[in-house]
Order: structure tokens, then sequence, then C-alpha cells
């Protein structure tokens, strides 16, 4: 089952949202530190991690999952998010250099088709970047956050599911070594808890994240499946910020 959209954006909105958001956008960008006039693409509710690229990139969507449901964003701007069928994404082929999978992957019912979809409009040289929950994490065992509901994936796991789907692994990070309590003092401390757990206890981190590219080769054994062919949505001219 989905998460809901304005759930999410609702747990954004708290002091741990925010930190978590914090926490994981400082992974991503380590992991994209250039993205200079590329595409890019956030699926699920991705967000809160997209705007970070929004002056550098070329161009930038939000699509979100109709089972998810979708709110306006960026706020008071002009949209780029849109309502999709994550089985039938509405963008040509090849047409997209970096997509950001987040609070997607764990609620998918079909995932498959999913992956092969993002794998279809994923420019040849692009790159996928799947941030998802830790089984081992403490995140994953409290349903009072988003990254405690849905399946949740080890990183071996996960790079199996990206073999499995025609995707290459990367490379691999994790984030939010954070108890997930709302208590202000424990936030304060966070950038500590994500020092030590980073170095001594890797395992324990509330989402993995791995990065993969596309198996180019071998792809002629995959079986076609007949589909409808959604209407093409042409990749706005991102907006660029002043100063």
């Amino acid at each position: 089952m989905w998460n809901d959209a304005v759930e999410l954006r609702d747990f954004y909105a708290t002091p741990l949202g925010q930190m978590a958001r914090h926490l994981i956008r400082r992974r991503v960008r380590a992991l994209w530190p250039e993205v200079g006039n590329m595409a890019m693409l956030g699926i699920g509710y991705a967000t809160p991690y997209l705007r970070q690229f929004r002056g550098e990139a070329g161009r930038v969507l939000a699509f979100m999952p109709a089972g998810q449901g979708i709110v306006p964003w960026p706020p008071d701007e002009r949209g780029l998010t849109a309502l999709i069928d994550e089985t039938d994404l509405p963008l040509p082929d090849r047409s997209v250099d970096r997509v950001l999978l987040v609070h997607g992957l764990e609620c998918a019912e079909s995932v498959r088709e999913m992956l092969r979809e993002i794998w279809r409009v994923m420019a040849d040289n692009g790159r996928l970047l799947v941030v998802a929950p830790n089984r081992r994490g403490i995140w994953s065992r409290t349903e009072r956050t988003p990254f405690g509901q849905g399946h949740t994936f080890s990183p071996r796991q996960l790079s199996r599911l990206m073999r499995d789907n025609m995707f290459l692994p990367t490379q691999t990070a994790q984030a939010l070594f954070l108890p997930p309590f709302r208590a202000s003092w424990l936030l304060r401390t966070a950038p500590a808890w994500e020092r030590v757990g980073a170095r001594w206890c890797p395992r324990i981190a509330g989402v993995v994240m791995l990065e993969a590219g596309k198996q180019l080769y071998g792809v002629s054994l995959v079986k076609p499946r007949v589909r409808r062919r959604a209407a093409v949505v042409a990749f706005p001219q991102a907006a660029r910020r002043d100063g």
C-alpha cells in the first residue's frame, strides 16, 4: 500500500522529518555532485530531495504514483509534479539522465514493471538512485515514520533486485543512523550519530541507497509486452533561481 502524499508532506514538515531530509539529502548530493544541464526525474515522493538540484539541472520533474496521490511542488511556483501510473511513464525512451526513486520501491505493487519503465526512459549512460528502508535499521521497526512502512531491503537484496531488472549497481551508501525519536536534544546530536554510525555500525542505518546504471547487453532476451501508450510529457525548462 502506498504512503499518502499528504502524510508524507506532513512528516517532512516536522522537526524529525526535516532532519531526516537533511541527512539523506547530504548523501544524495555526495553520490551526485554534478548534474549540470541534465534531465532529472523524481519518482515516488522525491520532492524533498530534488530542490537542491533545481538551480543546476537542465530539467526537473517529479512523478507521483496515482496510488500515492499528489501535492503541488514547488509551492507558489510553476508546478513540476504529475500524477502518473508508475508502470507506464509518460516520457520518451532514453529521455532522462538521472532518476531518483524515494518512497516508491517499498510500496509499489508491480516492482518489476516499474523498474522496467524506469530502465526504458533512462538514457543509456543514465543513473538510477534508489532510497529504501533498511531491513536491519531501527527506522523500519516503527510505523511512526514513512521509513517504517512497506517492504524493507538489505543492501544485498536491493542489489539483487536491481540486477534482476537489468540494472548494474555502481555504488551504495547509508543514512539515518539517528534513532527515530522526536526529542529536541536528540535531533541536535544527529550529525554525531551519522559520523559514528557510518564508521562503526553501517548495517543499522535507517535507509539504504543504491545507484545503478543500465545493463545494455542481453536486452533482446526480454520479452516485450503489449502496453498502452500514454500521452508523452515534455520536460519543462527548470526555472532558474536568482542568487
